[in-house]
């Protein structure tokens, strides 16, 4: 649990308005402690321990240049421990994760099912945004990457499962399935896809 104990030193570091005035200050550049005294109208005592809080939580860098001391905001912690706060609270759990998947391939099941003959034709295009790009994504599957097509051969192979093979086209040009040059169409990364999972 060192991740969460992080976040819980991040957030009581930040837990005080004194110390986020401090922030605030330090973000348009270095401070030494008597200038923050003097804007923050605090003893050196003080800011010295808010300093110090800050510091632990990495949210703060200083240098000593002979007698004085000088602050400078630690922008990237600051926001790493921000970032790292909302991905944790939204971060799924394991059981969660391993239902949410269940349950996508039931519908992905379903959907193939429902909008597909038992000989593998398209009955229709799915109205709903998920399940056209479950079907969609069934269909493209049997396209080989880095391969070019062009536009007939491709026409060809999607009229085995359904016969509008121009909306089919457009729609796999649309969700980054596909891109067409000069009449040549080639499949994208996957990475690139629509994923019809991050549909909400």
């Amino acid at each position: 649990m060192i991740q969460l104990d992080k976040m819980v030193q991040y957030h009581k570091a930040m837990a005080d308005p004194t110390r986020i005035r401090m922030l605030r200050l330090l973000s348009g550049g270095e401070l030494s402690g008597q200038e923050l005294a003097d804007r923050l109208k605090l003893s050196p005592a003080t800011v010295t321990h808010h300093a110090m809080k800050l510091r632990e939580a990495a949210l703060l860098q200083e240098r000593r240049d002979k007698n004085t001391i000088y602050f400078k905001l630690n922008r990237y912690f600051l926001e790493q421990n921000a970032k790292a706060s909302v991905a944790f609270l939204f971060e799924a759990q394991p059981e969660e994760k391993e239902e949410l998947a269940v349950e996508n391939e039931k519908l992905k099941a379903s959907v193939l099912k429902n909008f597909f003959t038992k000989d593998g034709r398209l009955k229709h295009l799915p109205a709903q945004y998920k399940k056209k790009l479950i079907v969609l994504g069934r269909m493209i599957s049997g396209l080989e990457q880095g391969k070019k097509y062009a536009e007939a051969e491709l026409n060809e192979f999607i009229k085995k499962f359904h016969d509008d093979y121009a909306t089919i086209r457009r729609e796999w040009i649309m969700h980054h399935f596909m891109y067409r040059e000069h009449e040549v169409y080639e499949l994208n990364p996957e990475s690139m896809w629509t994923r019809w999972e991050d549909v909400k």
